[in-house]
C-alpha cells in the first residue's frame, strides 16, 4: 500500500522549487486545498468544473511563483492560495460579465448589419475554415455557437437542448468557447481580424 506523503509550508515549498519529482508536494496541494477552493467558487455564482478550472490555474501560478523565488514566506500556503484563488476568481467574474453585457448588446443588434460570428460562419469564404476549427472544439461548443450565433436562438432555448442547470452555464461555457476558437484562429490572419469586431 503507497503511503500518502504530507508536507508542512516549508518542506511543500522545497519540493516544489526542485525540479527532481514535486508530483507528491502537488497531489498534496490538491488532496488539502481543493476542497477549500470549490467550496468558495460555489458559493461565489460558480460551479464545480469553473473550481476545477481555477484551482489548476492557482496552482500553475504558485508554482511559477514558487520557482522564481518570490514567495517569502510571509503568509502560510494555504493563506496565499486562498488570495490567489479570490483574486484569480474575480478576474474571472469580470471577464463573464463583460463578456454577458456583449452578448445582450448583440442580442440587441442581431438586426443591424454589422459584423458579428454567425454572418462569419455563414460566409461562403471563410465557412469552411471556421467550421473546421469549430468542429475540432467539440460537440457541446459546436452545439452552442452555431445555435447562438448561426441559428440566432436566445439561451434559454439553448439551454433546453442541454443538460446545463440555468442560462448563465451556458453564458459561461459559450465565453470559453470563444476564447478556445478565438486562440485558434490567431493563425489566420483574415479570420482573427474578421472575429476581432465581435470583442470591440
Amino acid at each position: 500500500m503507497e503511503l500518502t506523503r504530507t508536507f508542512d509550508d516549508a518542506t511543500l515549498v522545497q519540493a516544489l522549487r526542485s525540479d527532481s519529482n514535486p508530483d507528491d508536494a502537488i497531489r498534496h496541494l490538491y488532496r488539502t486545498q481543493y476542497n477549500l477552493t470549490k467550496v468558495y467558487i460555489q458559493q461565489n455564482s460558480g460551479s464545480e468544473e469553473d473550481a476545477e478550472d481555477i484551482f489548476q490555474e492557482v496552482i500553475c501560478t504558485f508554482i511559477d511563483i514558487v520557482k522564481k523565488d518570490k514567495f517569502r514566506g510571509e503568509s502560510s500556503v494555504s493563506t496565499f492560495l486562498y488570495a490567489l484563488t479570490r483574486n484569480t476568481w474575480l478576474n474571472e467574474l469580470k471577464k463573464r460579465d463583460r463578456a454577458k453585457i456583449r452578448d445582450e448588446k448583440f442580442e440587441k443588434q442581431k438586426d443591424t448589419t454589422g459584423p458579428d460570428v454567425g454572418h462569419f460562419i455563414a460566409n461562403r469564404e471563410t465557412k469552411n475554415q471556421l467550421m473546421q476549427l469549430v468542429d475540432s472544439l467539440g460537440a457541446t461548443c459546436k452545439q452552442i455557437l452555431l445555435a447562438f450565433y448561426f441559428d440566432n436562438l436566445a439561451m434559454k432555448d439553448i439551454l433546453k437542448t442541454l443538460a446545463y442547470e440555468n442560462e448563465q452555464v451556458v453564458r459561461n461555457k459559450k465565453f470559453k468557447c470563444l476564447k478556445q476558437l478565438e486562440q485558434m484562429i490567431t493563425s489566420n490572419p483574415q479570420l482573427a481580424k474578421n472575429l476581432k469586431s465581435v470583442y470591440e
